[in-house]
């Protein structure tokens, strides 16, 4: 008896732990219930907006060249500065010019004394003639003679106004009031005529600045078809207001406006050009810099948007969560229409007034309750594509 009383205790003692285990599990709380955001689906209308890179350019950027070769000899402004229309800007050496200017001279001096030669026979010539005492021919001949005279005194004197045309040529004025650039010559350099090699310098009037940047032949199609369903001239934009994204991603103060397309497509790119012009009052902006353009190219009316962070995506099925009456998690497939910025507008799958999870990433049972949070949401005029 007190062996087989013994032999029961261990059994005793292990049916012990597992009665505890058992009243500790079905003493376990309950699963907290998860916070889920959700938003309510309504119709809007989206403007979407476009960004295209674009650069700046001065509304004239003017290149200064010299239309004589020599050395320069003087500068007269400061690199970098305005200037005025018609300042002074560099001399070129005129010594060659101051020669030939010399040697028209004396060729006008000789061709005048000989066109007062030339007068004074046909004046004495000339009374002999009608008196029959000389004949016709002689005079004829000073007639001709003092004709050409006079041609050579004309010749003469354009040759010398051609030669003092040159010499102006040697001091190189502002041809419009604006910016002017570093200098590629200085003082000493020789410059050739015309324009062979680079350009002095450049000025730039930028009171306006202009913005040139290409669009793709598919979105040109897309704005000209536009255009005409409305009654206006394809491709024409010029009633759009343009604004302006700057190299450190802040929005110019002022709105521009589309000017000009080019006229073609670029067959390299693809692309066509497009003009846009902006006030530069206070002088921000400056030729060269890389900025983003951006202006509205389309809008949906009554459209039905959601985060992208609601959608899920496998291959070509996209599904929301739907949170029912329950506060249960209902997928829908939907079909997507525009993507704008990081949102997706449901063309079918969704009616206005559901309420739309926002799970993203997250796993969750659809079996099992949420606690959803209504979040407000609208959609932000400023995202694009």
């Amino acid at each position: 008896m007190s062996n087989s009383h013994f032999s029961l205790l261990p059994f005793a003692f292990v049916s012990a732990i597992l009665f505890v285990g058992c009243k500790e599990e079905t003493k376990a709380p309950p699963a907290m219930v998860p916070d889920v955001n959700v938003i309510a689906v309504g119709k809007q209308t989206i403007p979407v907006f476009t960004d295209y890179v674009g650069q700046t350019y001065g509304i004239s950027d003017v290149n200064i060249r010299t239309r004589l070769s020599g050395y320069i000899v003087s500068m007269h402004f400061k690199e970098g500065q305005t200037v005025q229309k018609g300042q002074l800007l560099y001399v070129v050496d005129d010594r060659n010019i101051q020669a030939r200017i010399d040697a028209a001279e004396a060729q006008l001096a000789e061709a005048k004394t000989y066109m007062v030669r030339a007068k004074a026979d046909l004046d004495r010539v000339e009374p002999l003639a009608n008196m029959n005492a000389l004949s016709k021919r002689g005079l004829d001949a000073a007639v001709a003679s003092y004709n050409a005279s006079k041609a050579q005194v004309s010749a003469a004197e354009a040759a010398l106004r051609n030669t003092k045309i040159d010499l102006s040529f040697t001091r190189i004025t502002a041809p419009i009031s604006g910016i002017i650039g570093i200098s590629k010559y200085l003082v000493g350099d020789f410059v050739n005529q015309g324009g062979m090699g680079e350009p002095l310098n450049t000025i730039s009037a930028i009171g306006e600045m202009r913005v040139r940047f290409p669009v793709s032949e598919a979105d040109y199609l897309r704005f000209a078809k536009k255009a005409r369903e409305k009654g206006k001239q394809p491709g024409n934009l010029a009633a759009v207001p343009v604004k302006l994204l700057l190299g450190d991603n802040s929005e110019y103060s002022e709105t521009g406006r589309i000017d000009l397309a080019n006229r073609q497509i670029d067959p390299e790119t693809g692309s066509l050009t497009l003009q846009a012009v902006f006030k530069n009052e206070d002088r921000l902006l400056r030729p060269g810099q890389y900025v983003k353009v951006r202006f509205q190219t389309e809008e949906y009316k009554d459209a039905l948007l959601v985060p992208q962070g609601a959608v899920n995506q496998l291959q070509s099925i996209y599904q929301v969560f739907i949170v029912n009456d329950s506060s249960k998690l209902e997928p829908r497939v939907v079909v997507p229409g525009a993507r704008v910025g990081s949102n997706w507008i449901i063309q079918q799958g969704l009616k206005e007034g559901e309420k739309v999870a926002i799970v993203g990433n997250v796993s969750l049972n659809p079996r099992n309750p949420i606690n959803p949070v209504l979040k407000s949401w609208n959609y932000d005029s400023s995202s694009r594509n």
